[in-house]
């Protein structure tokens, strides 16, 4: 329920902490999206993983290679989805992100990949 209300604002300019990522699940072929958390950093976005590496967004990105991420109303495709340690996403975020994210209890975030936003 609350991502299906979360989706609604996620990927636009009135929540820029939240975006929408695009996926293909890897049994189905259909196509998904899950609201993330981002923190943004130059052709990096970086998404926590509260539930762990092994929820069906992260298996499916991976096993895909990529996908699409829509944020502050922009599409990127994104690729090369990579673990990486909670250090990692301190060091590239900023001001009130980095010092939200210093505090937070989890060590496992996703890195991935984006080149210049699609055009319209």
């Amino acid at each position: 329920m609350f991502n299906k209300a979360a989706a609604r604002v996620a990927g636009t300019r009135a929540a820029p902490m939240w975006g929408l990522v695009t996926h293909q699940g890897r049994r189905s072929g259909s196509t998904y999206r899950t609201p993330i958390a981002v923190v943004a950093a130059e052709g990096t976005f970086y998404v926590a993983l509260p539930w762990g590496r092994r929820t069906d967004w992260v298996q499916n990105l991976r096993a895909a290679g990529g996908g699409t991420v829509r944020w502050r109303g922009e599409t990127y495709a994104v690729t090369e989805p990579t673990f990486v340690d909670k250090s990692e996403v301190v060091t590239a975020a900023r001001g009130i992100q980095r010092r939200m994210i210093s505090r937070w209890p989890l060590q496992d975030a996703l890195r991935l990949r984006h080149g210049p936003a699609a055009q319209a």
